[in-house]
């Protein structure tokens, strides 16, 4: 059996801004989340976050990009907003992998983390499962009614 091809993290920099909003947009859409922003209101946004406390790593392989996570880190705390592996090349192990390397390679071992799944994304919630995520809360809500 041959071992998996090698994957590489770097870090993002402002010129991967228009591709992490593009996969941003494919996460919104995945994830049947109800974000109703555009790619170039994501790149926008994707902008200030980089700018401003977030971290975004691009994860690549021989055949180019695989994967980004997108994470606040804070003095206790690594909170992960996003995690995205690119739709034709999913179920190959490459997400674990990629978290993998976060674990060991990107972030400190005395720091909680933290992600968010909506409950509707079940292949989602048993990914974090699977890689030692725990349930630890559960938001619940009422959605406003429009018009009068």
């Amino acid at each position: 059996m041959n071992a998996p091809a090698p994957i590489h993290w770097r870090r993002a920099g402002p010129k991967d801004v228009p591709l992490l909003a593009a996969l941003n947009h494919q996460l919104i859409q995945d994830e049947r989340h109800r974000n109703p922003m555009t790619v170039p209101q994501l790149e926008e946004r994707m902008r200030n976050w980089l700018h401003e406390n977030y971290t975004a790593m691009i994860f690549e392989d021989a055949s180019g990009v695989v994967a980004y996570a997108l994470y606040r880190e804070q003095p206790e705390e690594i909170y992960l907003r996003h995690f995205f592996v690119v739709r034709h090349r999913r179920r190959q192990g490459l997400g674990r992998r990629a978290i993998h390397l976060l674990f060991t390679d990107v972030w400190p071992t005395n720091k909680r983390l933290t992600v968010n799944v909506l409950t509707a994304n079940t292949s989602g919630i048993a990914f974090w499962r699977s890689v030692g995520f725990v349930d630890y809360c559960l938001t619940l809500e009422i959605v406003p009614k429009t018009g009068g």
